[in-house]
């Protein structure tokens, strides 16, 4: 009888084997309250590994990290109309606190950009302490009706950049900067995942910005999945949070900010970007765990074991993250389904045998593939090795993504094109008619590009094309 499979096929059902993939890979459940979920301990370790990698793209703009306050008064959303009307279907109010009705209503953070205009207006006085760049890693809740695990939860961990600038062309460029060495380089440097840039429809743009700049990366079922955001607010903060500055004639100056952030909803798409259907498939320079060292049986002198042990020591000593797995009690086969689940880049496997021939069996998770090394230059190889993986995985998904991206010259070519893919169309052909007919068959434009396939200096110049697809 054949063994049954442990996923289900992504060709048979997507997204029963994305939710295959977060139970068996032991990645996230779902949590007590609806659309909330909890993050297991090898799904976390990745995130971690987000979280730094961005950080330090971060920090190298010159911005700095801070903490605001989860709760905001009720009014400061109100403040800012269009913002509010936004989010306002998502928001979760606190109305009582302490066994008491409390006298204005709290809201917990949908996002922050009220709460830090509050304090960007105390702490701005002179064009002296621009640009002011402030950024928090943290928690929001936007109260999702659909939820889905990592995709959209109603509690979710990101991180939200907030910055003052003394001119619009500063802010500009600093959202832009955001999205071009701290987004989009971590996406196809670490993640291994191209993304197309470029700018948001009047449509499509964050609530109360006069532009957003966007991350688009196709999933392995051509769907997008928007990875990223960089806004430029222009003065709209400003103005109702009195952020502003004393130039240096002495006039009174309303600042230019800007609004950034990526999220756990980058996890969701590392699995949907890049995991087949024997489970996920994770970049070396993501994985928490690029190497592990299995011992598949081992001797009654333990000199399996000890080798082992050897060659993750060796690694280590050359930088490599690699994990011994000793755990013979457990069958074989299982501990390697298991690995193979979690995606872990390489698997070294030894045994009797191997040892007893100098080699070791390693097995690639990008390919699929496996073949005996010898032993002694093993260790050495690894880094090299990892390097491939990381190339290829990026290779593979950027094939894809071009493979199942079409020209198309209207809007029923567009439709059909994104029951695959995605489709390309000049947005002049387009416009803003077209958008609305695309959006009743819940097809969106994804961004605008320039012919280079950036982000448009006019969104209207002759040569814009829209990239349109169905979305998460």
């Amino acid at each position: 009888m054949a063994k049954a499979p442990v996923l289900t096929p992504q060709s048979e059902d997507f997204p029963r084997w994305y939710q295959d993939v977060l139970n068996k890979a032991s990645l996230a459940e779902n949590g007590p309250v609806r659309g909330t979920m909890v993050i297991r301990p090898y799904a976390y370790a990745l995130w971690e590994r987000m979280v730094s990698e961005v950080d330090a793209r971060i920090k190298a703009t010159g911005a700095e990290n801070a903490y605001f306050p989860l709760l905001i008064p009720e009014s400061y959303l109100h403040r800012e109309a269009e913002h509010v009307e936004g989010f306002s279907p998502e928001l979760a109010v606190v109305t009582h606190a302490g066994g008491k009705e409390l006298e204005e209503p709290a809201v917990v953070r949908p996002t922050s950009e009220t709460v830090i205009g509050e304090y960007m207006a105390k702490w701005v006085q002179s064009y002296r302490d621009l640009p002011l760049l402030l950024n928090q890693w943290a928690n929001v809740v936007r109260w999702e009706l659909r939820p889905r695990l990592f995709l959209r939860t109603s509690e979710f961990l990101w991180q939200e950049g907030h910055t003052a600038h003394a001119t619009a062309a500063d802010a500009s460029s600093y959202a832009r900067r955001i999205l071009d060495e701290v987004y989009a380089d971590f996406m196809v440097e670490v993640l291994a995942i191209p993304v197309h840039t470029g700018v948001k429809t009047a449509a499509e743009r964050f609530a109360g910005a006069i532009n957003t700049l966007a991350c688009e990366a196709m999933m392995r079922d051509g769907k997008a999945l928007q990875m990223g955001t960089s806004h430029e607010l222009g003065q709209n903060f400003a103005r109702v949070f009195d952020i502003g500055f004393s130039d240096s004639d002495g006039n009174q100056q309303l600042c230019w900010t800007t609004s950034w952030g990526v999220s756990t909803r980058m996890m969701g798409g590392l699995i949907m970007a890049h995991g087949d259907d024997s489970g996920l498939r994770v970049p070396p320079r993501l994985a928490e765990v690029q190497v592990v060292v299995m011992v598949v049986r081992d001797g009654d002198d333990g000199e399996v074991s000890d080798a082992a042990r050897v060659l993750v020591q060796r690694m280590a000593d050359l930088g490599v993250r690699a994990r011994l797995d000793d755990r013979v009690d457990v069958q074989f086969g299982r501990r390697a389904t298991d690995w193979e689940l979690k995606g872990v880049p390489l698997r070294v496997e030894l045994g009797p045998r191997d040892l007893a021939e100098s080699t070791a069996v390693v097995a690639r998770r990008d390919t699929s593939t496996k073949g005996p090394v010898g032993i002694d230059g093993l260790a050495a190889s690894v880094p090299d090795l990892l390097d491939e993986i990381q190339a290829s995985m990026l290779a593979d998904a950027t094939e894809r993504r071009d493979d199942h991206t079409f020209d198309v010259a209207g809007i029923e070519e567009a439709l059909e094109a994104t029951e695959t893919g995605f489709a390309r169309i000049a947005w002049a052909d387009l416009g803003v008619e077209g958008e609305a007919r695309l959006a009743s068959d819940a097809v969106t434009v994804r961004c605008l590009q320039d012919a280079a396939g950036g982000v448009p200096s006019d969104p209207d110049a002759p040569g814009v094309t829209a990239i349109v697809a169905r979305a998460y």
